[in-house]
């Protein structure tokens, strides 16, 4: 029988180490780049929603209705079938002399109405940055204002300052001997550009006045202790340091003129006799879609969107090689 302090007491095993789950630090910025990459694709799926619903899928089914053509049969058009003629829209685009005229047009339009809005927009700006200007939110108000009314408004009010019987123009214009009636066939481009001018001349100014404001003050200083003031520090340092602003501005002009209709298509609504109803390529669609023909009609807009395209790009391609060379 052995003694009690020789019986030897079996101790309680050990507890396995938990599992624990944590992640490697390896890991840790996969995770949250994951997570990043999560919160950025929500907060632009709407975008990319409204941009693939209203964007792309209309210039795709404009891109597929101009190879095909519907054929009527019947006196009135009872039956119809959709044929796939390849570019033969494309063909009757190019063959028509109306919209090939619309072209010319409105391009020769734009040389003369886009430079001299944004020369406008250009000494609008930069007199309201220069240091002796007052009033600078009264007249940045007063200049944007047009813009803020809408274009068909803004039409429909000179077109009636523009008829020859109510406009206030033509009276003392005549008391100086000088006959002129605004909505005749020779003077509709100018009265369509003064439009176009009032109209966004201050939405042009506004950007330019943005980037003159991000100037650094340190450059501004340093030209006034060179003695560069007034028009030589405009025209030696603040013109070409919003040169990328300028360049916005024209290429927006660009689309902008390319997609006339509004002012136009409100004088030929009003009965003006002076003006073409087929003024510009998009009023030269509609008028195909109006008889029938949205077939042709998509296949000018592919045209337009093409020549809008390239021309916007060739100006910013342009402008980067000149930017390198200089």
């Amino acid at each position: 029988m052995s003694s009690p302090s020789s019986t030897r007491t079996a101790s309680p095993p050990r507890p396995a180490p938990a599992v624990t789950g944590r992640v490697s630090p390896a890991g840790r910025p996969r995770r949250a780049g994951l997570r990043s990459a999560l919160t950025a694709s929500g907060f632009l799926a709407p975008f990319a929603v409204l941009f693939l619903t209203m964007m792309v899928a209309p210039i795709g089914y404009a891109i597929y209705q101009s190879f095909f053509t519907v054929r009527r049969a019947g006196l009135f058009g009872g039956t119809q079938s959709t044929e796939f003629t390849g570019l033969s829209n494309y063909a009757e685009a190019f063959g028509d002399d109306e919209f090939i005229a619309s072209i010319v047009r409105v391009a020769l339009f734009g040389c003369v109405q886009v430079p001299v809005m944004l020369v406008l927009a250009l000494l609008l700006a930069l007199l309201l940055d220069s240091r002796s200007a007052r009033l600078r939110k009264t007249f940045r108000l007063t200049f944007f204002l047009p813009y803020a009314l809408p274009g068909a408004i803004a039409a429909l009010m000179w077109s009636f300052l523009l008829v020859k019987d109510l406009s206030p123009f033509t009276g003392p214009l005549s008391h100086l001997g000088i006959d002129i009636d605004f909505l005749s066939p020779s003077w509709v481009p100018f009265s369509l550009g003064n439009m176009i001018t009032w109209g966004w001349t201050g939405y042009n100014m506004l950007i330019i006045y943005s980037a003159l404001q991000t100037i650094p003050a340190e450059v501004m200083e340093a030209a006034a202790l060179d003695g560069c003031t007034g028009w030589r520090l405009a025209w030696a340092v603040k013109i070409p340091l919003v040169r990328p602003a300028l360049v916005l501005t024209t290429v927006f002009s660009i689309i902008g003129t390319a997609q006339l209709y509004t002012e136009p298509a409100v004088l030929v609504g009003a009965r003006i006799p002076g003006v073409d109803p087929k003024f510009s390529p998009i009023m030269n669609s509609t008028a195909a879609m109006d008889v029938g023909g949205q077939n042709l009609a998509a296949a000018q807009s592919v045209v337009l969107a093409v020549i809008t395209l390239v021309l916007s790009f060739g100006f910013l391609k342009y402008n980067q090689r000149k930017g390198a060379m200089a």
